[in-house]
């Protein structure tokens, strides 16, 4: 994808600060950082999104953001780590090529992730269930 920001990351022609690459992924750091160490863990070829991944690229890409976790863990001495990946524009995407966010987090950084919880019956919740086991 000629115009995708993290396609040309991948290919070097734009400037990123690499953290680790392997043969599926690329971490550089975010340039709209939250937090020290907020990290972006984006696959290779060009997927939109969550549902463009195979079973063995998503794999791929969840070992690596799992790996920095760990390491933003041991190198800041965060107190957390939220892992943040969003879907399509009504999911908050705003960069179309598939990626995960490494935030390492402490309390009081100013970040809240936060819903309008619904709290649907069980029975509602046994519907839902039956219509993605139909899907599966």
């Amino acid at each position: 994808m000629d115009n995708c920001v993290f396609c040309r990351i991948v290919k070097g022609e734009l400037p990123a600060s690499r953290v680790f690459e392997d043969e599926a992924t690329v971490v550089f750091m975010d340039l709209q950082s939250v937090n020290p160490g907020h990290m972006l863990v984006v696959v290779k070829p060009h997927r939109a999104n969550i549902y463009e991944l195979d079973d063995e690229l998503a794999g791929a890409v969840f070992r690596t953001a799992a790996r920095m976790a760990r390491a933003v863990k041991e190198a800041f001495g965060c107190e957390g780590v939220t892992l943040f990946q969003a879907n399509e524009k009504a999911g908050a995407q705003t960069v179309f090529h598939f990626h995960i966010h490494v935030l390492p987090r402490w309390e009081g950084d100013g970040m809240a992730l936060a819903w309008p919880a619904k709290n649907p019956s069980r029975e509602a919740l046994e519907e839902m269930a039956a219509k993605l086991r139909a899907v599966l």
